[in-house]
């Protein structure tokens, strides 16, 4: 795993509207979702709400790869590509409940992209 380079996390802070979560399935088939629910953890890792995948879930229980799209307001869109975890217990499952994520929504895990690579529309940043 690697470090969120900072622009990346101010970024985040400035992000335009829902992100997009996409996941592959064992047959190579991308799916991809648009989440709401997006906040980093600690320096390394990036974290969704699982409120209603299916598909998603799915995919990341069979161990691929993710990555998460977003535009900030200034129009220039990231993306950060990693490896996912699928928590329903433990820190990061908890800072979701119990911190950031609305308590109208099931919450059912919280999705970690840990990080390990990061764009500026084309630029590679990590």
């Amino acid at each position: 795993m690697s470090v969120l380079p900072s622009i990346v996390s101010k970024a985040l802070d400035d992000r335009e509207g829902p992100a997009v979560f996409t996941t592959v399935n064992e047959a190579g088939i991308p799916n991809s979702v648009y989440v709401g629910f997006l906040h980093k953890f600690g320096e390394d890792k990036l974290v969704v709400a699982d409120n209603y995948f299916d598909k998603t879930r799915k995919n990341v229980l069979a161990g691929c790869k993710g990555s998460l799209l977003f535009i900030t307001k200034e129009r220039k869109a990231f993306q950060v590509k990693g490896s996912l975890d699928y928590e329903t217990t433990g820190d990061v499952y908890d800072d979701m409940k119990n911190g950031w994520l609305d308590a109208k929504y099931p919450g059912h895990a919280a999705v970690v992209v840990n990080v390990e690579e990061v764009f500026c529309g084309a630029e590679q940043l990590l």
